[in-house]
């Protein structure tokens, strides 16, 4: 890696942390020596970007600063295109409009080399009649999760049973073609996942859900890597 490239990968890498950390915890991340460190973060400083500490106490940069304009290579552009180009055709037009917005302005901050890379990208996603369609709003069941809302809706299982459940909200998973809502689900008292080709009459109620430990994304995610769950059980 360049050491541009690393500086650059270093104060990001320091912004998305909560606490501070420690030269030898950077170098293993960037497979560098500790000595290589202490002389990045030095020019870091010394370039004006306000990070703080010491060695053997580890560093802080200051959430509040603001980066110069990000740059992708040719892979990360295609990889974000490819991305954006699934939202389009996997999800609602709602959201493709915001993934096509987003597009458009990383067109916009993109110098003109990386703008002919752009136009050489030859990895798609193209529209497929495996989707299945579903009648509940994608975006609706999305600010739902953003705004920890409970809901109401009535399912019908894989042996065409229908239930009338209220769940806490927690994610949206792909499993092309099906799309999975993953919840806490009050009549089961458990974690459950349910397509939502199989959902009717999707209610968003008055009321929030806490964000309890056991109850919330990272402990269902925690069940899952325990293997303790069946996808698309209901």
């Amino acid at each position: 890696m360049a050491k541009a490239e690393r500086l650059n990968d270093l104060i990001h890498y320091l912004r998305r942390m909560h606490q501070a950390v420690t030269a030898e915890t950077l170098a293993r991340t960037f497979e560098v020596s500790v000595r290589t460190i202490y002389r990045d973060i030095q020019n870091l400083t010394d370039s004006g970007v306000p990070i703080s500490g010491e060695a053997g106490v580890g560093y802080v940069i200051d959430k509040h600063y603001h980066l110069p304009p990000i740059m992708f290579d040719a892979d990360e552009l295609e990889a974000i295109a490819l991305g954006i180009g699934m939202v389009s055709n996997w999800t609602d037009p709602s959201f493709a409009e915001k993934a096509k917005s987003a597009y458009q302005k990383i067109q916009a901050t993109l110098p003109e080399p990386l703008i002919h890379e752009l136009h050489q990208i030859s990895t798609f996603s193209a529209p497929s009649h495996y989707k299945i369609p579903w009648d509940v709003s994608f975006t609706q069941v999305r600010e739902c999760i953003r705004k920890k809302q409970r809901v109401r809706f009535t399912y019908c299982d894989l042996q065409e049973q229908l239930t009338d459940r209220t769940i806490w909200p927690l994610a949206l998973i792909s499993f092309s073609p099906v799309w999975l809502l993953a919840g806490w689900c009050e009549l089961r008292q458990s974690f459950r996942n349910f397509r939502l080709d199989r959902i009717t009459a999707f209610t968003p109620l008055e009321s929030r859900y806490p964000n309890q430990k056991d109850k919330n994304l990272t402990a269902y995610l925690a069940e899952i890597d325990r293997g303790k769950k069946c996808i698309g059980s209901s």
